[in-house]
């Protein structure tokens, strides 16, 4: 099982000074009532559109490479959207980490806890589709409350933040795991563990393979569902935690379970895998990640994307 990080003195130096600075001011301002925060995340994130600029050109070009249907206005429109989620995700981060739990029931609903009973039943370890949605830290949180996991993680090169993000997130779970750590994911699978994972970035061209996402046909996608699904024999799990548009708060949605998910091969896995993430993003297009460089990885001969 992955070595997780653990609070040292070594974190009170100077050097981190200003890194605990920001997380007690983080920590301060998500004390502040939930619709307060929700106009400063929005305020936060068109702040964010106007300085993060390659970061949202590379979710203008996202959009446009998946929704080609869409015009230009409609185009803008999604990325003012999103980057609106993206000041509240950071909110939300603070959120997750910070807040008790009566807190977060208060504002969360959840439908198909029955789902995760159904396969329970068969004794049968759970892979919990986590899509990149920018309200992810606090889905997390939530589904851990109703029912503890084991989480996939990639280790933060800063050690403060590091242990932050691990203790913010086992305050609900169980455990950690290290992205690279395919072994300890197959091991807890088939202890029956719930893990989540979230198989829709790019993570490069080592263990992926080219099958279409929405409208880009040759999107770089992990091989790793393949490799998990067929040794552990676990079932899929997708669920979707998004912010309710009408600002009362969030509802997390588990998803019909598939018992038996295609598993022929990696790149018929990943081909159906990219089918359900579709289907999850859709119904929160908005708070998707667009700002990652979904497409960066290129099969040979094609130019860059972005």
């Amino acid at each position: 099982m992955t070595q997780l990080p653990r609070f040292t003195p070594a974190l009170l130096h100077p050097r981190y000074w200003l890194t605990w600075l920001g997380i007690g001011a983080l920590w301060l301002v998500v004390l502040l009532p939930y619709p307060l925060l929700l106009r400063i995340g929005r305020l936060i994130g068109h702040l964010a559109l106007r300085v993060m600029k390659r970061r949202a050109s590379i979710a203008a070009r996202n959009i446009e490479l998946c929704f080609p249907e869409l015009d230009e206005k409609a185009r803008r429109e999604l990325v003012v959207k999103n980057f609106e989620s993206v000041g509240m995700g950071f909110l939300e981060t603070g959120m997750a980490w910070f807040w008790p739990n009566w807190r977060i029931e208060r504002w969360f609903t959840v439908k198909g806890l029955e789902n995760i009973k159904a396969i329970q039943e068969q004794h049968r370890g759970i892979l919990l589709l986590g899509v990149h949605f920018l309200t992810l830290e606090l889905g997390a949180r939530i589904f851990g409350i109703n029912e503890p996991g084991i989480g996939v993680y990639r280790p933060n090169d800063n050690p403060l933040l590091d242990w932050l993000q691990t203790w913010g997130r086992m305050r609900s779970n169980k455990s950690m795991i290290d992205r690279k750590d395919l072994k300890g994911m197959i091991k807890a699978l088939k202890k029956g563990e719930v893990v989540w994972y979230a198989p829709d970035h790019d993570y490069g061209p080592r263990a992926s393979v080219f099958v279409p996402f929405f409208a880009v046909e040759q999107a770089a996608t992990t091989a790793g569902t393949w490799m998990l699904t067929k040794t552990s024999g676990a079932a899929i799990l997708p669920f979707v935690p998004r912010r309710k548009a009408d600002g009362s708060g969030y509802e997390m949605i588990l998803m019909e379970p598939e018992f038996n998910p295609p598993v022929d091969d990696a790149q018929t896995t990943a081909a159906w895998m990219n089918k359900v993430v579709e289907r999850c993003v859709m119904m929160a297009p908005d708070q998707y990640m667009w700002l990652h460089r979904r497409f960066k990885t290129r099969p040979e001969g094609v130019p860059d994307r972005y």
